[in-house]
């Protein structure tokens, strides 16, 4: 873990360069929990555009800290979420090629404190989805199930839960035709260009899946009904389900066209 006092955080960048000043804020939110300060710290320095940098890194392990020491549970919340979204872009990537320019031991040493941060956060899955019970907010609580399918290492089901976060609308792509497919009326439908900008096309009627054959729907579907997310309760049925594709009439098994883009 990369002391605060070291001068290599002046060697490491963030997505408007140096990243000299984080651990100021990291010491300010130790000392001081503030959201301003931890929603500059991510805006500014830790991410942008689905991209992490050599800075984030380092910074990872102080906010795994502090939400593994609060007593407020908002704040757990929302550094398990932050830290899901920032895991999700570094994806299954391995060692980042952007640390290898700094000396070995150090870039290791980097690296290996994040993953370790990672799973430490992961463990507060559970106090997390307790707290989000008490949300009314659906999207909130998509945040925290995308985060926690991040800290398990299903990427590409997070990416598609922060894709499709509010619910209104899933786009799959046909793997046949390559052509998009609308989904709408909680994925009971779909069609062939967007309900918004045609409402008179024809609606194909998705099919749903009688029961889930897949571990990850089977665990979100019971982590949505614990949470209360009862939007999704509803959906992932149909997201698990098959429909005849607007476009070519091949049958498609939704699912993996979601998830396979």
């Amino acid at each position: 873990m990369l002391e605060l006092t070291s001068a290599v955080w002046g060697n490491l960048t963030g997505p408007k360069g140096s990243g000299k000043n984080v651990p100021t804020l990291l010491q300010q939110l130790k000392q001081a929990y503030d959201q301003e300060t931890v929603d500059a710290l991510f805006e500014d320095y830790l991410f942008h555009q689905n991209t992490i940098y050599t800075v984030t890194y380092a910074a990872v392990p102080y906010l795994m800290q502090i939400a593994c020491s609060t007593n407020y549970p908002e704040v757990q919340h929302h550094l398990f979420i932050i830290c899901g979204i920032i895991e999700m872009s570094r994806g299954d990537s391995g060692f980042p090629t952007a640390l290898k320019i700094l000396d070995e031991h150090i870039g290791a040493d980097i690296y290996n404190s994040y993953i370790e941060a990672i799973r430490e956060m992961a463990l507060l899955g559970k106090d997390v989805r307790t707290y989000a019970t008490t949300l009314d907010d659906n999207v909130e609580k998509r945040y925290v199930l995308a985060a926690d399918a991040t800290y398990r290492g299903a990427y590409r089901l997070a990416d598609m839960l922060m894709t499709f976060v509010t619910g209104d609308e899933y786009i799959a792509i046909c793997p046949h035709c390559k052509e998009d497919v609308y989904l709408w009326e909680g994925a009971t439908q779909a069609f062939v260009q967007d309900p918004v900008f045609d409402n008179e096309q024809e609606a194909h009627k998705v099919v749903p899946a009688s029961k889930f054959s897949d571990m990850e729907q089977i665990l979100l579907a019971e982590q949505a009904a614990v949470i209360g997310e009862h939007e999704l309760v509803h959906d992932l049925p149909y997201l698990a389900g098959e429909v005849n594709c607007p476009s070519c009439s091949v049958n498609i098994q939704i699912w993996s066209a979601l998830l396979e883009q």
